[in-house]
């Protein structure tokens, strides 16, 4: 169970979705306490681990009440952002990837943008790439394409209804967050996009689901 802790309703809700990564994850997190925006919750939705990651989650859990934590067996992404969506409690949900980090005013510009377009329905874009910039297509993983071409999950905020009214992230094992999007503008739904690098995404990591599209490649 993960206890509710604020009576506010909070800006955002920020779902980290984790598997066996204990240590990026307390990086992630200390970028999200760093932040200069402070209306928001954390969720960390740890798909099945088995190293040290409740470890890790427990301290930042006592350390601060925003932050939340949820454990089920492994799922896969698609569904476990969807286990952090059903717990979230904001008026917009934004993701953390736990190998990822957010620069000091991540929330904070991007509350600005919402606030001064309160239409948009999701918003996305502003990525610094840390590592390789092609990943594989989706549609043919034996070709690669630019991420510049792509839209990248961890930077989506979405309004929680909207998110609730699509039913949420399918279960595919790549290209979850495309095939969000694709139902978004399918929808009709108000749709705009930022330049403002503030969403650090991390290609390095051993265990990076786009970098082990890769045919031939770990």
């Amino acid at each position: 169970m993960i206890p509710v802790h604020q009576k506010e309703i909070p800006f955002f809700s920020v779902i980290i979705c984790t598997f066996n990564r204990s240590i990026e994850l307390q990086s992630a997190i200390e970028s999200l306490l760093n932040q200069s925006e402070h209306d928001w919750e954390a969720i960390i939705v740890d798909d099945g681990s088995n190293d040290t990651t409740f470890r890790v989650a427990q301290a930042f859990c006592n350390e601060d009440r925003r932050i939340r934590y949820c454990y089920h067996s492994n799922k896969g992404v698609g569904l476990s952002k969807n286990t952090g969506i059903l717990a979230a409690s904001g008026m917009f949900i934004t993701f953390l990837d736990s190998d990822d980090t957010y620069k000091v005013d991540h929330l904070q510009t991007r509350k600005e943008m919402l606030l001064s377009y309160p239409e948009i329905d999701l918003l996305h874009g502003g990525c610094e790439v840390n590592g390789d910039l092609f990943v594989a297509d989706k549609n043919d993983p034996t070709t690669q394409i630019a991420l510049d071409d792509c839209v990248i999950g961890g930077t989506f905020f979405i309004k929680k209804s909207t998110v609730v009214s699509l039913g949420g992230f399918s279960t595919l094992l790549y290209g979850d967050d495309a095939d969000f999007f694709e139902k978004v503008v399918s929808n009709g739904l108000v749709v705009a996009q930022t330049d403002h690098q503030s969403y650090v995404y991390n290609r390095t990591s051993a265990d990076s689901l786009c970098t082990n599209q890769f045919v031939g490649k770990k």
